[in-house]
């Protein structure tokens, strides 16, 4: 029987290593490519411009490779489960097909979508291919539950073996016999929208450096594959988090809208090691895609993961509520320049460096602020191209001690770790002009310049450039004390005996007891 086919677009947004869209192909006599704009994920309060942004060059350059199969790209807006029941009636539709997703929406939305499609008798066929490996199957061979280290998860993955291969794109050949029926009005009843009409002004746009979409994605592939050595040489720590232009691949983006397919990736890294002596996990390129699937098994395996109240992994800390700390550091007026400088890049490009991101991500937690890391993870997603709902979760947990990484001690310095790699602060001269004019003996604390030295660099600290909303010398040691006893309540809890239970609490009791202290001496 020759199918009505519609394949379904979510984070997929690609021809290559396509399997589920290839399903939709087979004995297909009609294919409807569809994009939904779903209000609970496409909407102005968790979507930022420069995400809005790329999601569009997205869907336009997937619409320009349909076009070259004699087919097109349907944008429709609306809930899924209100969408699909008049498309399948107005299409006579008999088999729908998509990417597997395991967030927790994707999951509950498409099991409502998988009824509805039953009960007007259409097929349901997903595959697998946003991430290397089946997370069920990882879970599975870890007696049903998610890993929690990173070691772990790749002693499982050596248990399941190498990922499958990733399949080309389809060709004209194999679609010479499907059609796309189109009306005239295409474009203006089922195209793709403009930032305008999604209700965005884009007079403030700056420049697009990462422009989105498969062709890219591809290009930007090659062009990192390119460099075989500094391919086998690459590992993450060593790379910059200040330099002027990127220093790692800023693939991350593509992986996340699924423009450029893990598993391709993975693959052509593989043949770049091939005979050669390379760096390994969990450093190098390979030891990066391993992280983003160690987080979608956690994300899978573990409940409430992007929130810290009944979250079983995360460590229970009394984290402050302090709406001005908190627009400060996301507006980039925290008086500290480094932390400015990069929340500063987050808002214009909609990407920063992932050590830049253990800085801010500290600092808003148990660095400084104290504020809980659910805020810092809103921002993320808004305002990040490659926030992704598993690995935004995950790396907030991580960074704030909160889960999977525990040396709560080891802090940042907003000052110390920028001029590691930045003596000059070149790139907060970047990205703070105001400060340019600043000695490099001052660009990181500005607030130590003398007067005069501040007004000839023309920027009066306090006045044109916020003072430090706090002391980080003071205010970290505090916070590793607070995290100290947010650990030794969860031992407490934790503990099975209940003369073991008594001996934490006595151990916690005597922290606070010493903060205590220490605040009447303060």
């Amino acid at each position: 029987m020759a199918h009505t086919c519609i394949h379904w677009f979510r984070k997929g947004l690609r021809l290559h290593d396509n399997p589920a869209l290839m399903a939709a192909l087979r004995d297909c006599k009609e294919l409807y490519p569809v994009f939904i704009l779903d209000p609970y994920i496409y909407n102005n309060t968790l979507v930022g411009i420069n995400r809005w942004r790329f999601l569009i060059g997205c869907l336009k350059d997937l619409d320009c490779s349909l076009r070259k199969l004699n087919s097109r790209l349907f944008v429709v807006r609306g809930k899924p489960e209100e969408v699909f029941p008049k498309l399948f009636e107005k299409w006579k539709v008999t088999k729908l097909t998509y990417e597997y997703d395991t967030e927790p929406y994707s999951l509950s939305r498409d099991k409502t979508v998988t009824t509805l499609a039953k009960e007007h008798g259409v097929e349901v066929v997903y595959k697998i291919s946003h991430t290397i490996h089946d997370m069920d199957r990882i879970i599975e061979e870890n007696n049903g539950k998610a890993p929690l280290t990173y070691n772990r998860f790749r002693t499982i993955l050596k248990t399941i073996g190498n990922p499958k291969k990733p399949i080309p794109a389809p060709t004209i050949e194999e679609t010479k016999d499907v059609k796309t029926p189109c009306s005239e009005n295409h474009d203006k009843n089922d195209g793709i929208p403009t930032l305008e009409d999604l209700g965005h002004d884009t007079t403030t746009l700056g420049e697009e450096k990462f422009p989105g979409g498969e062709q890219e994605a591809l290009r930007r592939l090659d062009e990192n594959i390119a460099r075989k050595d500094w391919v086998c040489k690459f590992e993450k720590p060593q790379t910059s988090p200040n330099s002027l232009s990127p220093s790692t691949t800023v693939l991350s983006p593509y992986v996340t809208f699924g423009c450029l397919s893990a598993r391709t990736f993975w693959w052509r890294v593989t043949e770049v090691y091939q005979g050669k002596k390379h760096s390994e996990p969990p450093v190098s390129l390979h030891g990066q895609l391993l992280w983003r699937e160690f987080y979608y098994a956690a994300g899978v395996g573990i409940p409430n993961f992007d929130k810290m109240e009944g979250n079983p992994v995360c460590t229970q800390v009394d984290w402050d509520t302090n709406p001005e700390y908190l627009a400060a550091w996301r507006e980039a007026r925290t008086g500290l320049p480094f932390i400015d400088a990069i929340m500063t890049q987050l808002r214009q490009e909609g990407w920063i460096h992932h050590l830049a991101r253990h800085a801010v991500a500290c600092f808003l937690t148990r660095g400084d602020l104290w504020i809980n890391w659910e805020e810092g993870q809103k921002v993320f997603e808004y305002l990040l191209l490659d926030g992704d709902w598993a690995l935004n979760a995950g790396n907030w947990q991580w960074l704030s001690a909160s889960a999977f990484f525990h040396q709560y001690f080891r802090v940042y310095s907003p000052v110390a770790f920028g001029k590691k790699t930045d003596k000059n602060g070149d790139y907060i001269k970047k990205y703070l002009p105001l400060l340019k004019k600043f000695p490099a003996q001052y660009i990181y604390e500005p607030w130590k310049a003398p007067r005069s030295v501040q007004q000839a660099a023309g920027c009066i600290v306090g006045k044109d450039y916020p003072q430090p909303i706090v002391q980080h010398e003071v205010i970290s040691k505090k916070n590793i004390q607070r995290m100290k006893l947010a650990y030794a309540k969860r031992s407490a809890d934790s503990a099975e005996s209940p003369s073991k239970k008594q001996g934490v609490k006595r151990k916690a009791k005597s922290v606070i007891d010493m903060l205590q202290k220490k605040d009447k001496k303060e």
